[in-house]
């Protein structure tokens, strides 16, 4: 397999302005290497999962350590591991231990919009107070956000030399759950059929080696901007009032890139919008995420597993309904939340009416080859899918902050961990593309992984679930089951599995009227040049 067939290459990523194609060291070549080999990743299902190791790893951190975290949303009292695990105490007792502690969390909307500006202020004062440095970061387009979620640690002069985090995870309430889904203890408010404790489904990716440098480039490009962290006057002089940091100090000297320690190649993919001022490392955005979804997608063969928060827009639709086209034999199985995030009037449309686009789309290109399902905990209590993941025929397979939607491909700043593994899978199908490429461990064994605890597997059971033809009949099966059974009114054992047919919320002709402008303009806008908007191109 060559890795340039699913990996873009420094060109393709369109952004020559960034360092992180420039071979880590000199500058940008004809010959430069877009990726990392030698990596390993880990995946960590549920904030149960991540969060115990990453209090871990920040707990080993010593003086002249580094911690550098960029973040959507951190609450202070969210809990890593237990009773005195809070992420501010956590954070802050690094800083005391003269760990080098940087972060960048979004400045964002106020907290009677149901955003984070409270929660994040109040864990950057924590961290401020105890020497850190956490910024308000609201160097964004209009109505836009940073949304990356990415912690990296690197210890000075001594093995592991450093590991880093990446996915759809943020530092804050709800995020710790686990596989049976009952919800975090310290819940964020979502609509009420998601109850006070909404279950919550996510997946981080703990990556060592080489890559974990294009990581922390990633949040050094940011750190660096010389931009003011905010641009409106209101903001700059509430911070001028309170003390805020405005701008961040000095970083310490890069360190060297870490060693190879595993068989998995990693390209690191950002969104940023086209913005003024323009990011220096980006002055025309940067949209490989996009690309890179568009580059996989053209080999595509058989079956491409999703799950998203969204799955929204025409746009993104088409990069989909292209690989659908192309190949007739193509499926795709989408996992997504069984309702928005927000809910009312106004909202719920605005929320509903990108999907039902998208939806029109794809059954178009593709009638028949879409399956969208939602998950449900034993109780019956909706799962929130937060995660942001994509496997394509056991191949490639794509972690990160980054949802199907205009935003996070075009508008907002995102980051994404894209995995291919050197080790074939020798399970039968072993090439189910027929590209020759072969399946993958990594991503075969993700997919399975997802697949087991929405279907209520136990570990091992999964032969039917390798070739996509039978796995995609098994899927649907267990969801016709489980709602057959609550067609029948509940009689007799419940079936096995999560997993239900996803519905869609009808719209009146008349709310999709006035709901689609302002899902354009508010819910999903498009960050793109407008010669590249004019032409829907990437």
């Amino acid at each position: 397999m060559a890795l340039d067939d699913w990996f873009l290459t420094a060109d393709e990523r369109g952004n020559a302005a960034t360092r992180i194609d420039s071979g880590r060291s000199g500058a940008p070549s004809a010959d430069t290497v877009a990726w990392t080999t030698g990596n390993l990743v880990v995946a960590h299902v549920h904030g149960a999962s991540y969060f115990p190791r990453l209090y871990e790893v920040v707990s080993q951190l010593k003086a002249g350590d580094h911690l550098f975290v960029t973040d959507w949303r951190g609450d202070p009292d969210e809990r890593l591991a237990g009773p005195g695990t809070e992420v501010s105490y956590v954070l802050s007792e690094a800083a005391r231990r003269g760990v080098c502690v940087k972060g960048l969390v979004w400045r964002s909307h106020l907290d009677r919009f149901q955003f984070s500006s409270e929660e994040n202020r109040h864990l950057g004062e924590e961290v401020d107070a105890a020497g850190g440095e956490m910024l308000l970061d609201q160097r964004v387009r209009p109505g836009g956000s940073h949304h990356q979620k990415l912690v990296v640690a690197r210890y000075a002069g001594r093995k592991p030399y450093g590991v880093a985090f990446v996915g759809g995870i943020d530092l804050c309430h709800s995020r710790h759950d686990d596989e049976n889904h009952l919800g975090d203890p310290q819940p964020q408010r979502l609509p009420g059929p998601y109850g006070p404790t909404p279950p919550w489904h996510d997946v981080q990716l703990e990556i060592s080696g080489p890559a974990v440098s294009d990581l922390e480039l990633t949040f050094r490009e940011r750190w660096e901007d010389p931009t003011p962290i905010s641009l409106n006057p209101v903001g700059l002089a509430l911070d001028k009032l309170r003390g805020d940091d405005r701008r961040g100090g000095p970083l310490p000297p890069v360190p060297p890139t870490p060693p190879a320690s595993g068989p998995h190649a990693v390209q690191v993919l950002r969104t940023y919008p086209k913005r003024r001022p323009p990011y220096p490392f980006a002055p025309d955005g940067e949209r490989s995420v996009a690309r890179a979804y568009r580059k996989a997608m053209s080999r595509a063969r058989r079956l491409v597993y999703l799950e998203d928060q969204y799955l929204w827009s025409t746009s993104v639709a088409k990069v989909l309904g292209e690989a659908l086209r192309r190949s007739p034999d193509l499926h795709i199985l989408a996992v997504v939340p069984r309702f928005p995030d927000r809910s009312g009037r106004v909202s719920t449309p605005m929320n509903l009416v990108g999907r039902d686009q998208a939806m029109a789309v794809l059954d178009a290109l593709g009638p028949g080859r879409v399956h969208v399902f939602d998950v449900e905990n034993l109780a019956g209590t909706p799962v929130y899918v937060h995660a942001k993941v994509c496997v394509v025929d056991d191949v490639w397979c794509s972690v990160g902050s980054d949802n199907f939607n205009l935003r996070s491909w075009s508008h907002d700043s995102e980051l994404t961990a894209a995995v291919l593994d050197e080790t074939r899978d020798a399970r039968h199908p072993e090439d189910p593309a027929g590209l020759g490429d072969g399946a993958r461990v990594f991503a075969r064994d993700l997919r399975l992984r997802l697949w087991r605890e929405h279907l209520g597997r136990e570990e091992g059971h999964y032969d039917d679930l390798l070739d996509p033809s039978s796995a995609l009949e098994s899927f649907g099966k267990c969801a016709d089951a489980l709602d057959d059974w609550y067609r029948s009114g509940r009689k007799g054992p419940r079936p096995a599995g999560r997993v239900r047919r996803h519905r869609t919320i009808p719209l009146t002709p008349s709310a999709r009227v006035w709901a689609t402008p302002l899902y354009r303009s508010l819910v999903d806008p498009d960050g793109r040049p407008i010669r590249l908007r004019l032409r829907d191109r990437w």
